[in-house]
């Protein structure tokens, strides 16, 4: 193992957040800047945790303000031209009909949200996202977090 600090990682931090409705569908949201679907949420800034992270990016994007519930999912997830990741998701839980009524698309943000039947989620959602997403519905009903590399459960 290198002593070299210049060795270490230098990981971009994300956090996202799982939301459902009553019907159980997740909520995804269409960004402005992306030409794919993804979870509320965004990268880490300076001096932030990741759960406030999470809430600062639902509140940006939705317009709401909700408790972050736990982890679901880490998944360390390089990116070729972007460098070393590490993606959270987080529990955002059941939207009350108060919160749902609340929801205000920022449109320097999102183009728009819907809420997907989570078996769909694999066709809906770039590979990489949807297997980290469809993990994190799994990790939801189970009540248990689950590590993943690239998307895939770590032991497999």
């Amino acid at each position: 193992m290198a002593d070299d600090p210049l060795d270490r990682s230098r990981t971009y931090v994300a956090a996202g957040v799982l939301f459902f409705d009553d019907e159980n569908r997740v909520i995804l949201v269409q960004p402005t800047y992306k030409d794919y679907w993804d979870i509320p949420g965004g990268y880490v800034e300076t001096g932030e945790t990741p759960t406030q992270a999470a809430a600062r990016e639902v509140r940006e994007e939705l317009g709401i303000q909700t408790a972050i519930g736990p982890l679901l999912v880490a998944d360390w997830a390089p990116h070729p031209d972007e460098g070393d990741k590490l993606l959270l998701i987080f529990d955002g839980g059941t939207l009350t009909t108060e919160q749902l009524a609340a929801i205000h698309v920022q449109a320097n943000e999102l183009a728009s949200y819907v809420f997907q039947d989570p078996a769909k989620i694999p066709t809906v959602l770039i590979p990489r996202l949807g297997r980290r997403v469809t993990a994190a519905v799994e990790a939801h009903h189970a009540s248990h977090p689950a590590y993943l590399e690239h998307g895939i459960p770590h032991p497999q």
